[in-house]
C-alpha cells in the first residue's frame, strides 16, 4: 500500500483496448489467457550416477485467448469475424491488447502473432438475473509477446 507519494502502486487493470487487425478497436469488457509456457523435455542418461531427470525447455506455447463484451442491438462484430473461418482460408490476424493509462496511453502491450477465432459463444439467458448480455470469442494464435511501452 502506498503511503507517500515517493510509493508506486501497482497499475489497475481496467482500462484496456484490443484490436483485432484489419476489424479495429472493439470495446471488451474482460480478456483473459495472456499467458505463455514452455513444455518441459526430461531426459536421464542410463549411466547418470543422479537417479533423476535433467529439466531443458522445449517448445513454447500459448494459451487461447478468451474476450467477453456486452451485447449491442444490431453489432454483429464477433459472429461475422467468426463466420470468415473457413478451412484453410482464415485470415489470420494480429491482435493487440493494451493496458492504458489514466491519458488513454499504453504502458503495455500483448500482440497475438497470426490470430483466428475458434469459438464464439452467445450470452446465457436467465429471467431472474438483472445483468447485460455478454457474447465471447477465443482466438487461437501462433506466438504471444509483450512489451512495455
Amino acid at each position: 500500500m502506498a503511503d507517500d507519494n515517493n510509493t508506486p502502486w501497482p497499475v489497475p487493470k481496467f482500462h484496456f483496448k484490443a484490436t483485432i487487425g484489419d476489424k479495429g478497436v472493439i470495446a471488451f469488457q474482460e480478456v483473459s489467457g495472456l499467458d505463455t509456457e514452455y513444455d518441459i523435455i526430461e531426459y536421464r542418461s542410463g549411466n547418470s550416477v543422479d537417479f533423476s531427470t535433467v529439466k531443458m525447455p522445449g517448445l513454447r506455447k500459448g494459451s487461447d485467448v478468451t474476450l467477453k463484451k456486452g451485447m449491442f442491438k444490431d453489432d454483429t462484430a464477433l459472429y461475422d469475424y467468426f463466420n470468415e473461418v473457413k478451412m484453410n482460408t482464415v485470415a489470420r490476424q494480429t491482435v493487440t491488447i493494451q493496458l492504458l493509462d489514466e491519458e488513454n496511453n499504453p504502458m503495455f502491450t500483448w500482440t497475438l502473432k497470426n490470430a483466428f477465432p475458434m469459438k464464439v459463444s452467445g450470452t446465457d439467458l436467465n429471467a431472474q438475473n438483472s445483468e447485460i448480455a455478454v457474447e465471447e470469442i477465443v482466438l487461437a494464435h501462433e506466438g504471444l509477446s509483450f512489451e512495455k511501452a
